[in-house]
């Protein structure tokens, strides 16, 4: 590993894996179209490409002239209620996009690549699910990763490249550094909490207060953007080196509840706030945790930001920052 492409890199996670492989003084490359990303998130030290990953003859001179022995690939459409309003975009993106990545590693140096799937594969379950787990995407979102999984595992094969496909639960937190965080404002629970407790009145919406479960709110599986930053780096290193491909589920297999994270915000910045109500989302599931098994064996690892009080203050450090 000298050379690392990272598609997606201005966005949310790229941002914080290239932070980290400046830091391990890899040379990064960083391809990104901005649609959704920032600039100035992406360490100055990494070369940075403007361009959209359907362009299958720019990326391919981009890996042969900076000599790319290993690519990251997030470039993607990410949000399932975005993939209800706009399925081509996300087939465009998710599907053709990948394939493109993967002709683009056609005839050159790519020895290892780790790509960047998730958790909306799996049918829903109030059970810990494994990589072996029922697969039955409810979203478009789902199913435009879940195909691009498919065009990974079958044309690398071929091309005898190693890769790692990660199923992600849910993403947040801000880095240790303050440098990179989620600047969008997007419909996601954490965000939207972090900016409503910076307004004079306290307004937090939720979808849903009568779900299956203890309290009535959904229960995802919280994992720390830096953890899972760290998760690609030892991944990358060790396909590498043992020459093998994995599919591994990226959580801290534990599930937390809507209002268990409500009420870890208002704990913390200790102040009042109004919890409204809204209707369910169309496609929400009920409960979605990882058995994370494999991905603690494959690379040994322990998560640093393991605690809902820690996530919840880095989320608030962030925003106060931005405000």
């Amino acid at each position: 590993m000298n050379n690392i492409l990272v598609t997606g890199g201005a966005g949310y996670i790229g941002s914080h894996i290239i932070e980290l492989l400046i830091k391990q003084k890899y040379k990064v490359f960083v391809i990104d179209n901005l649609s959704t990303g920032y600039k100035r998130l992406i360490n100055k030290k990494a070369k940075f490409y403007k361009l959209n990953i359907n362009n299958l003859k720019k990326i391919k001179k981009i890996i042969k002239e900076n000599k790319i022995d290993s690519i990251i690939h997030l470039a993607a459409s990410v949000s399932v209620g975005g993939s209800i309003k706009n399925n081509k975009l996300f087939y465009d993106n998710n599907v053709k996009g990948t394939l493109n990545i993967i002709k683009a590693c056609k005839d050159s140096l790519v020895k290892s690549l780790v790509f960047s799937s998730t958790a909306a594969v799996y049918h829903t379950s109030n059970k810990k699910v494994t990589e072996l787990s029922r697969i039955k995407p409810q979203s478009i979102y789902g199913i435009t990763k879940l195909k691009a999984e498919k065009i990974v595992t079958k044309n690398l094969k071929k091309l005898k490249i190693n890769y790692a496909i990660l199923r992600y639960f849910n993403v947040v937190g801000a880095s240790s550094s303050q440098k990179i965080g989620p600047l969008k404002k997007n419909d996601t629970l954490f965000k939207n909490i972090s900016n409503a407790m910076f307004k004079k009145s306290v307004n937090i919406r939720i979808y849903g207060n009568n779900f299956n479960t203890i309290d009535g709110t959904c229960i995802r599986d919280y994992i720390h953007v830096s953890d899972l930053s760290e998760i690609h780096i030892k991944i990358l290193k060790k396909i590498e080196s043992i020459k093998k491909s994995i599919t591994l589920n990226c959580g801290y297999g534990k599930g937390i509840s809507v209002m268990q994270v409500v009420d870890g915000f208002i704990k913390i910045s200790r102040k009042n706030a109004n919890v409204i109500i809204l209707k369910k989302r169309p496609l929400d599931i009920v409960s979605s945790i990882a058995n994370n098994n494999n991905l603690k064996n494959f690379i040994k690892w322990k998560p640093k930001y393991n605690n809902l009080g820690v996530i919840v203050k880095s989320c608030l450090n962030w925003e106060k920052k931005l405000n």
